[in-house]
């Protein structure tokens, strides 16, 4: 199992530029696999990776992961093919539909048919990633448009790696299935080993409906991670996020995140932390996380239980594992990378 490292939503305005830089490439002196940005409405994560490529040679840059609602299928395409080229063939294209909130708050874009735009969405990047004239009529999508002057446009320049690898963000059971069915990999996030496991399963199934080999999809969860002998302090500096993902992402009656809490058997702890968000915001909802919840959506503790968790990961089947860190300061996160390689080996 690699290791990734996941620079999150605001990219190279959480700290400067050159200190961010400075973390992908101890990263890749680690032997991290990859690097991500993620997107939200931070930093444009095409950008921070084209950024980022100008200062690595080895180390694969993802998107994880751009929204769909917030530009056309052929914007990220031509996106896609530009960084990597800049990257000389390292780019990830992960895509993900996002929820209500932040598609219709910030992107004007009904959350209709998510999974059913997704597809048709797909299929767009990909024909146009092979410069082939594009042309769908699909549940969600028709292009050229009908009753129009518009043509049939293919795409100028190409990318160095065909087929370029894509990525699919999904929790839900019809949203793994999709993955398997029709993305290169698969990017849960926050699942706990046992889930992976139990999840693995609904890939298969997306996998064999379309006549895959489900061991050709990449399996990379994505994970917030901290390594400490006080295992307190370590739940602590993960805490903040977690409450963050399951008390704000998303509308009190959609929030992915809280879902995956609540079938993980955390359905009381989940909810009461929704609450204390809404009402009191971060810091009181950071109070309500439980340990243990902290412990299934997280990779934190003492080294030994990190190192135990890794090994579970692997055997869940995971090839990747894409960490997120929130220590304070640039040189603790850069602790972190190689205590994480250590345990890793």
């Amino acid at each position: 199992m690699r290791l990734g490292f996941s620079i999150g939503t605001l990219g190279p305005v959480a700290a400067s530029p050159e200190d961010q830089l400075r973390l992908v490439q101890e990263a890749e002196r680690l032997g991290y696999a990859s690097a991500w940005a993620s997107e939200g409405y931070g930093a444009d994560p095409a950008t921070t990776m084209a950024w980022l490529a100008a200062g690595t040679s080895r180390i694969e840059l993802g998107t994880g992961v751009v929204q769909v609602s917030g530009r056309s299928a052929v914007a990220t395409a031509m996106a896609a093919a530009t960084v990597d080229r800049l990257s000389h063939g390292r780019f990830l294209l992960g895509l993900g539909a996002s929820g209500p909130q932040v598609t219709e708050g910030w992107h004007g874009h009904r959350y209709e048919r998510p999974l059913a735009y997704l597809r048709d969405y797909v299929a767009v990047v990909r024909m146009a990633l092979a410069r082939e004239p594009v042309r769908i009529k699909g549940e969600t999508m028709e292009l050229p448009l009908p009753g129009g002057s518009g043509k049939e446009l293919s795409l100028a320049i190409g990318p160095v790696r065909e087929p370029l690898p894509i990525h699919l963000a999904a929790m839900g059971p019809r949203a793994i299935a999709l993955a398997g069915e029709i993305a290169d990999g698969w990017l849960p996030i926050h699942f706990p080993p046992e889930h992976l496991a139990e999840s693995l399963g609904l890939l298969r199934k997306g996998a064999a409906a379309a006549g895959r080999d489900v061991s050709e999809i990449a399996v990379s969860p994505m994970v917030m991670a901290m390594v400490d002998e006080d295992a307190d302090y370590a739940r602590d500096i993960v805490r903040p996020m977690l409450a963050l993902y399951l008390g704000g992402m998303g509308t009190k009656a959609v929030n992915f995140y809280n879902r995956l809490a609540h079938r993980l058997g955390f359905a009381e702890a989940a909810a009461r932390v929704q609450d204390v968000y809404l009402d009191d915001g971060l810091g009181a909802a950071m109070d309500e996380l439980p340990d243990d919840l902290v412990d299934a959506l997280a990779l934190c503790g003492t080294p030994g239980r990190v190192r135990e968790r890794l090994a579970a990961y692997r055997e869940a089947g995971a090839t990747s594992l894409i960490v997120g860190l929130g220590a304070p300061t640039v040189d603790d996160r850069i602790e972190q990378l190689g205590l994480l390689a250590e345990l890793n080996a």
